[in-house]
């Protein structure tokens, strides 16, 4: 049993090395900006993220995204309220002159550069246009801000950057002897989307559910000591474990550390050489260990339904006697993760990323467990400091957020790393998605479970025991992480930094109330950890 030992660990250490533990919001975000920029009462907008309706000939072939400027006439919310003109380039192009084509009546297009966006700006209102877009150098929109010695700020017309590649396309067709026509709005984002919620309960209801998952296939034997995650004491009980080769194993202090350092170190690989061979790469693993984790448990649901349908064995070359319950459920899991990953840019594919990641986290709080506090404390609070100093700490020197480079996947060739729950934004206009990394379920996830598992050995009832405040402490603290997405403007947020707090400062802070804690930061202790691959106490 060593060899799946080992596979079970650094299938787990490779699980939450690569999960990156910022919750985000994948509804466009403003990427730069500058905070010392001049502010004055002609240039003080908040900046608006813009919707351009096109129309080629007539016909309206495609929205796109602009970000509007601190200064100019702001945008109506809906789209009946707007007016739609021809799109005209400037000419200069740059629009730093006087234009020498007609722009009355139209939208001006001009490049970035040359001059101060507020003199464009100036330009294109001169030359009788209705607005201005200027067209980025990259495909990031930048914030369109005032210089300190702008005198030129009385702009009356609506001002908007697009990207490069939007602008190439309009000019493309422009040459092609096409008429384009445009049109600009800027819905309001609603404050709290549904899709929130959803994700809420999925998060919470993941951890639960892997805590209380031992309990249900060992249902029938209520008085069986709840510090064993594996019970072997059926049959169905015994097939599961057969069939999915798990391993439960504890995580020590000295592990804890190493854990979360080999997390950053591949973080920094992540980063450096992000790139589409690699996140599919991760999307393999992903298909492998979601697949697993789908077999696990619907072999014990099955199981748990039909308890002699397990009983059934067949000799495997290789695979050596394997039920065939579980022969025929793993080609099932596995066709489900491979349909996920050939169709996973569909609209309906954040379904079978969720169904698959669910069931891998669940599996993984099964082989896993926190002994006691103690390792709790080290383990946590290391990975606290490791979600603020990427997300916050890591722009002071490489001039911008490893963690969230990595989650917006810049540089993966429009793939994104799977290793996040998501559900879309269903009422938003702009769209996107709300996500939540493996880690801000796994990390708590581990506590929460071990505050069940000593509930149960200690024979404590819901409100004099653990978990349920736990349970709450955690959904608490994904409540206070969208507050903070919210003040934010919606830039990544280090979760762990609010559920850190929210549930291992709930189990200390309960512990020295109760008088319970040094039993607490103790428990276990003398168990032996000889089956930790993590390294030794």
């Amino acid at each position: 049993m060593a060899s799946s030992s080992a596979a079970a660990a650094i299938r787990l250490v490779f699980l939450h090395f690569l999960v990156f533990s910022s919750l985000t919001s994948s509804a466009y975000e403003f990427p730069h900006g500058d905070r010392l920029a001049h502010k004055s009462a002609s240039c003080n907008n908040n900046f608006q993220l813009v919707k351009l309706m096109m129309w080629v000939n007539d016909t309206k072939v495609e929205s796109v995204v602009g970000l509007g400027a601190a200064f100019g006439a702001l945008l109506p919310a809906h789209a009946d309220n707007a007016l739609r003109y021809p799109a005209a380039f400037a000419n200069p192009l740059n629009c730093c002159s006087s234009s020498t084509s007609n722009l009355s009546n139209s939208i001006a297009l001009s490049t970035r550069g040359d001059c101060a966006f507020t003199m464009k700006a100036e330009v294109a209102e001169s030359g009788g246009a209705s607005g201005l877009l200027v067209i980025n150098d990259n495909e990031d929109l930048y914030k369109m801000v005032c210089s300190e010695n702008d005198t030129s700020t009385n702009i009356t017309i609506p001002v908007v950057m697009i990207a490069k590649s939007t602008g190439e396309t309009m000019k493309q067709l422009m040459l092609a002897g096409s008429q384009v026509e445009l049109l600009l709005y800027s819905p309001i984002r609603p404050l709290v989307d549904i899709s929130v919620i959803f994700l809420w309960l999925m998060a919470v209801g993941t951890i639960v559910c892997a805590s209380l998952w031992s309990e249900f296939i060992a249902s029938e034997q209520g008085h069986e000591s709840y510090d064993q995650l594996a019970p072997k004491i059926s049959s169905a009980a015994e097939s599961v474990k057969d069939d999915s080769a798990k391993e439960v194993f504890d995580i020590n202090a000295s592990g804890a550390v190493v854990f979360v350092i080999v997390a950053s170190v591949f973080l920094m690989l992540l980063y450096f050489f992000m790139s589409a061979w690699f996140i599919w790469v991760l999307i393999v693993l992903f298909c492998i260990g979601g697949s697993e984790g789908m077999h696990a448990c619907l072999v014990t649901v099955i199981l748990r339904i039909f308890k002699n349908s397990g009983n059934q064995k067949v000799n495997l070359p290789c695979l050596g006697e394997v039920t065939v319950l579980s022969m025929g459920v793993m080609p099932f899991c596995l066709a489900f993760a491979i349909f996920w990953a050939a169709n996973q840019h569909v609209s309906y594919a954040w379904v079978g990323q969720d169904v698959l990641g669910i069931c891998l986290m669940i599996t993984v709080l099964q082989m896993a467990r926190l002994p006691n506090i103690k390792v709790a404390s080290v383990l946590l609070s290391c990975a606290f400091v490791y979600d603020i100093f990427w997300v916050f700490v890591s722009p002071l020197i490489f001039n911008e957020s490893v963690m969230i480079v990595v989650a917006r996947g810049d540089n993966s060739g429009g793939e994104a790393i799977p290793m996040l729950l998501r559900i879309p934004r269903f009422f938003d206009p702009w769209g996107g998605y709300d996500m939540i990394g493996f880690g801000d379920i796994l990390f708590p996830g581990l506590l929460v479970a071990f505050s069940f598992r000593y509930d149960r050995s200690s024979k404590k009832g819901i409100l004099n025991g653990y978990f349920l405040w736990l349970t709450i402490g955690y959904g608490v603290g994904l409540v206070l992480t969208y507050v903070g997405l919210y003040l934010m403007d919606g830039h990544g947020q280090p979760a762990l930094l609010y559920l850190v707090p929210c549930t291992l400062g709930v189990i200390i802070v309960l512990g020295w109330l109760r008088g319970e804690l040094k039993h607490l930061w103790n428990y276990g202790s003398s168990e032996s950890l000889s089956r930790d691959p993590l390294g030794e106490a």
